[in-house]
């Protein structure tokens, strides 16, 4: 019997060995990668979304829905708009200084444009979705109304002082693509 060993057989059964591994490794490692990755149906659930407001005449409202969050569109009238400077000493925090807003709605109307309202339609109480009312009376300056546990927030989504909402209605990234079409999700340009 001969005591010398095939190296070079040796060598390949090795090198065979670990390629072998190494490829089998990378199939385990690929799925285990991917699923850290969102499904395409998280990717769209947090996209933005357009909207089309070309057709929503003064005082009315759609609701278009983002991140499984109802967003309000409220083209509002000169009625409502009237009524915003006429409640602010009843409002808790009537400059958002405490509420969530990009920097260009931080501003009497909250919005880009004093005729649109865009915002997110979840009470800041509870998660509560109140109900819009355009209606004007000497009771109540119109706005929004949570029925839940009795929030109220003016037309800018302002949460009027004395009521369990701690702080107003959140403003959504937007901004408008052209003069019929917003873009809810992203800042944009003005």
């Amino acid at each position: 019997m001969s005591s010398e060993v095939d190296n070079s057989r040796r060598r390949f059964l090795t090198a065979g060995t670990m390629v072998v591994g190494a490829v089998g490794t990378v199939m385990v490692a690929v799925p285990f990668v991917k699923s850290w990755s969102p499904s395409a149906r998280a990717r769209t659930a947090g996209a933005p979304v357009e909207a089309n407001i070309g057709k929503l005449e003064p005082g009315q409202q759609i609701i278009v829905k983002w991140r499984g969050k109802p967003v309000w569109v409220v083209r509002r009238d000169d009625k409502a708009l009237a009524t915003l400077g006429k409640v602010t000493d009843e409002l808790r925090d009537p400059g958002s200084d405490e509420s969530k807003q990009p920097d260009y709605a931080k501003n009497e109307y909250r919005s880009r444009k004093p005729e649109f309202l865009i915002i997110e339609g979840i009470c800041t109480h509870l998660g509560c979705s109140p109900s819009y009312r355009p209606e004007i009376t000497t009771d109540f300056q119109g706005g929004f109304f949570c029925p839940c546990h009795g929030s109220t927030f003016d037309f800018a989504g302002r949460v009027y002082a004395g009521v369990p909402a701690p702080t107003n209605l959140t403003v959504p990234p937007h901004y408008f693509v052209s003069d019929d079409v917003i873009l809810i999700g992203e800042d944009g340009v003005a």
